[in-house]
Parts: C-alpha cells; structure tokens; sequence
C-alpha cells in the first residue's frame, strides 16, 4: 500500500478548505498547535523510570 503523496496532501486540504472555510481553518490549525506543544511539553516532563543498578553484594568472611 503505498504512501501519502503531495497530490493526496492537496486534494485533503481542498476538501478541508471547502467544509470549514479559510477563516475557520486558521483558527482550527491553531488549536492543534496549542495541543501538539501542550502534549509535546507533557511528554517532555515524564522522566524514564531509573534502573537500579546491581549491588556488588559479595559475602563478607567473619
């Protein structure tokens, strides 16, 4: 199945344009922007979980 291509891209965005408008479509892109940056920054705060490393527990002679 192959890819989406510049013609696919232009044919979504003219559909697009006819159904909401341009005045519309900016503020939609807007929006999505706000929610990628707020998502991007969301997953920026999640640290990875810390691996502990192995202690070197060797038996001590009494």
């Amino acid at each position: 199945m192959p890819g989406i291509g510049v013609p696919e891209l232009l044919i979504v965005l003219v559909i697009v344009l006819v159904i909401f408008g341009a005045s519309r479509l900016t503020d939609i892109m807007g929006a999505l922007g706000k929610g990628v940056a707020e998502f991007r920054k969301g997953t920026a705060s999640v640290e990875e979980p810390k691996k502990e490393e192995p202690k070197n527990e060797t038996p001590k002679s009494v």
